[in-house]
Formats: structure tokens, C-alpha cells, sequence
């Protein structure tokens, strides 16, 4: 493991505070029922700046004239590695994730204490997590019982998570690695998908060689919850039941990434049943298709977060006029916003650890401007149900089409392209499964 990058975060960030005191714990364990645990995922900010990968951790950062970096974790504990497996302790992590020190996670109270003493600012993610909160505030308050020995507490307070959300928008040489990775596998995935439907099987099904796929090729863990949703489910944004029966004439929606080492895909991709779209079912994915090439144009160094979606609404409204889904002229259904019927949500979020990443997406009140190596994901939809005052060629067809795209100085590069989205490819990929 290359832990340069970790340790050039860590520094990074001290740079930042000046001087003064960063905690960052990372994530508990949670308990799933009875006595078996979900499967355990470090924090996402103390990854980020760690890759120290057990629970029951703490980084400090101590900033200033002469900074040094802390590491709190588990003892070496041969007994629990019999029922648990491996664990660092404080000597082998520090040296193998590059920290000036590491304590068994028992004294970070105590010698937090001594840390935080006379310190001006205490940098910490208020409200992230209300044991912690307690945990920190009863420190401080035995900072403050020593006051007749001359000790100080902190008097300032900063949010530690707004620093590192602005860190964590631009990704480095190692994480754009991942990430890459990430998609292709993601990709190969929805590849398998298109190649293994056939009418009559199920949802979940679906889901299984999504999965198969991820773990085949290196990835633990989806991302989230996959989406697999066949005809009127495609129009359930977030539908995760995956348990219905797939029909012949459905239009399959797949909303589905894997994580790598900690870094989140984010593909959706719509094909047929059949192995053939239908006329109506052509229209729309078309419509879509255009609407997304257009965000995707929109996508640059220089340009606003909010212009992609500028874009796609723009070249959805008109497409919803076209198909007499909506009536009237394309600024009226602009500005009353009548297209978000049948289009609700954003074209875009901040795609990184975490699949809805952090980072703001506003400056003050002007929408954030995109700088290389930021990445979003690019992905308009279309969502139509049943209406006496729509045509019922295109009930329950619901279309999304969503790729992973890195800001580059002249446009954007999408990391995801490796899972055909032109109906041609599509549905040649399913006429090869189907006669190999």
C-alpha cells in the first residue's frame, strides 16, 4: 500500500488549519440483529485521510510550528485475532500508514486532554455523530476544570468537514486510479446484465449477476443499493425491491455501481426485455440519450455545476413537446417548471467515496465553477406514468442513462463509457448473448 497520498492529505489539511487541533473519528460498528454486525466500513473522512482500515480509531492532527499527526486504534490482541482476524496495533499501523504516533484508542481521553490544552482551535465535525459530540465535550470540559493550573481550552470551534469537503472535490492522481477502476468494473457489470435477461425472470436475479460481476473482478461491495426495475418500477426513483417478475415487452432500468477501496461507480443504463426497444420505448430513451450528450457537452473547466442541467432540461422540455407528453411553448414549460413531471430531478451530484460525495454545490449564492478533476455524474431521465392527458404509447416507461464523468480543461472525460448506451450497441450486445 502507497500510503504517500494519505500523508500528503494529512499535511495538506494541517496547512490549512494553521494551528490547532483536528479530530476525526472514524465509524462505528453497527449491529445488523442479535449479535452479527453489518459488514464494517471505515468512515469516509478518516479514510480519506488514514486508509487505516479498522474500527475503534481516532486521527489528531496537531497543527502548527512543529505539527505531528496521531493515530489511536486497538491493541495488538493475539486472543481477538483467533475469533476476529488481523489487527495492526498501535506500533505496526503508525508505521505502516505513516503517523508520527500511535496509542492504543483506551488513552485518547486522557492524553486528548493534554493535547487540546492551550490549543486556539479544536477542529471537529459538530453534529456528526452524538456519542462523539458527548465524548468531546466532556474533554474539554476537563480541559476547562484545570484552569487554576494555567490550561485553556480551545476557544474556537471549526468545522473540520467543510476543509476536507473542498479537499475531497478534486481527487488526485491515486484516487482518479480507483475511480477508473471502479468503473469498469461497474461497467462490466451492467454488461452482464444486458447479456443475461430474458423474459419471465426476476428482478433480483438481475441483481445477482450485478454482484457476481462486482466480486468477480475485485469489488466487495456495491456502492448502494442497487436499482434493477422493470417497466412501471423504472419510474420509482429510488425503487430497491427488486422482486418483480420481468415481462417481455419491459424496458429494464438498471441503476447500479460497485465500491473499490473505498471509491463509488455510478452507472444507469435502460434496455429492453425483448432484446428489441419498441417504437415508444425508442423515443424516449432517444430523447434522454440527447439530453444527456447535451449535459455532457455542458460538461467543462470553466462552466458552472448548475449548467449540465441547463442543458438537459432544456433538450428534455423541447422532447416533451415533441411527444405531446406536455403542451404550450419551450420557455413557458421552462420557466413554470411543468417539465419536472415528468423530469424531478437534478442532472448531476459530486461523485467520490461517497456516492453522493462531498462538497458544496454553491459559492455564497452563484453555483460552484468546475475545475479539473472534479467528478460528477451526468444524468437526465425521463419518467412517465399512467395520465388521462398522456399518451398511452409511453405509460410506464421510465428511462435514466447516467455516466461517470472527470473534469478535464476542455470538456470532461466519461470513465463509464465502457457499457453501451446507443440503442444499436445495445441491442447488438443482447442479440450476441442471445445467439452464442
Amino acid at each position: 500500500m502507497d500510503i504517500t497520498s494519505f500523508k500528503s492529505r494529512r499535511t495538506r489539511l494541517m496547512q490549512q488549519m494553521g494551528e490547532g487541533v483536528a479530530v476525526i473519528p472514524t465509524a462505528t460498528e453497527k449491529i445488523r440483529n442479535r449479535d452479527a454486525h453489518y459488514p464494517y466500513r471505515p468512515d469516509s473522512y478518516f479514510h480519506y485521510l488514514s486508509g487505516f482500515p479498522e474500527p475503534e480509531a481516532v486521527i489528531v492532527l496537531i497543527a502548527g510550528a512543529q505539527p505531528r499527526t496521531l493515530l489511536f486504534c486497538r491493541d495488538k490482541d493475539m486472543e481477538r485475532e483467533i475469533w476476529d482476524g488481523f489487527r495492526y496495533g498501535p506500533a505496526a499501523a503508525a508505521d505502516s500508514f505513516g503517523f508520527d504516533e500511535a496509542h492504543l484508542i483506551g488513552e485518547f481521553d486522557a492524553r486528548l486532554a493534554d493535547v487540546l490544552a492551550n490549543q486556539p482551535t479544536l477542529w471537529y465535525s459538530l453534529g456528526h455523530d452524538s456519542d462523539w459530540d458527548r465524548r468531546i465535550g466532556a474533554t474539554l470540559n476537563a480541559v476547562r476544570a484545570q484552569s487554576r493550573a494555567g490550561k485553556r481550552a480551545p476557544e474556537t470551534l471549526r468545522d473540520v468537514r467543510a476543509a476536507l469537503d473542498e479537499m475531497r472535490l478534486l481527487k488526485d492522481a491515486t484516487e482518479l486510479e480507483l475511480m477508473r477502476r471502479a468503473a469498469e468494473i461497474a461497467a462490466a457489470a451492467h454488461r452482464r446484465a444486458m447479456r443475461a435477461v430474458r423474459p419471465g425472470c426476476f428482478e433480483y436475479e438481475l441483481e445477482a449477476e450485478l454482484l457476481h460481476e462486482f466480486l468477480r473482478q475485485g469489488s466487495r461491495f456495491p456502492a448502494y443499493s442497487s436499482i434493477v426495475a422493470a417497466g412501471a418500477n423504472a419510474c420509482v426513483l429510488h425503487y430497491v425491491e427488486n422482486a418483480c417478475r420481468i415481462a417481455a415487452d419491459d424496458l429494464i432500468l438498471i441503476d447500479a455501481g460497485c465500491e473499490l477501496d473505498g471509491y463509488a461507480s455510478d452507472i444507469t443504463r435502460c434496455f429492453p426485455a425483448s432484446g428489441r426497444f419498441s417504437g415508444p420505448q425508442a423515443d424516449v430513451y432517444d430523447l434522454v440519450l440527447d439530453a444527456q450528450s447535451a449535459a455532457v457537452a455542458a460538461t467543462r473547466a470553466g462552466a458552472r455545476f448548475n449548467d449540465p442541467h441547463d442543458a438537459a432540461v432544456k433538450v428534455l422540455a423541447q422532447g416533451m413537446l415533441d411527444l405531446k407528453l406536455l403542451s404550450g411553448s419551450l420557455d413557458g414549460v421552462i420557466e413554470s417548471e411543468s417539465y419536472k413531471r415528468f423530469y424531478m430531478h437534478r442532472t448531476s451530484h459530486w461523485l467520490g467515496r461517497d456516492v453522493h460525495d462531498a462538497g458544496e454545490y454553491k459559492d455564497g449564492e452563484d453555483w460552484k465553477i468546475l475545475q479539473p478533476n472534479m467528478v460528477l455524474t451526468v444524468e437526465p431521465g425521463c419518467y412517465i406514468r399512467p395520465a388521462d392527458d398522456v399518451p398511452q404509447a409511453f405509460w410506464n416507461i421510465g428511462v435514466r442513462i447516467e455516466d461517470d464523468a472527470v473534469v478535464t480543461s476542455h470538456g470532461c472525460e466519461l470513465i463509464t463509457a465502457a457499457a453501451p448506451k446507443k440503442i444499436a450497441d445495445i441491442e447488438a450486445l443482447m442479440a450476441d448473448a442471445r445467439n452464442g
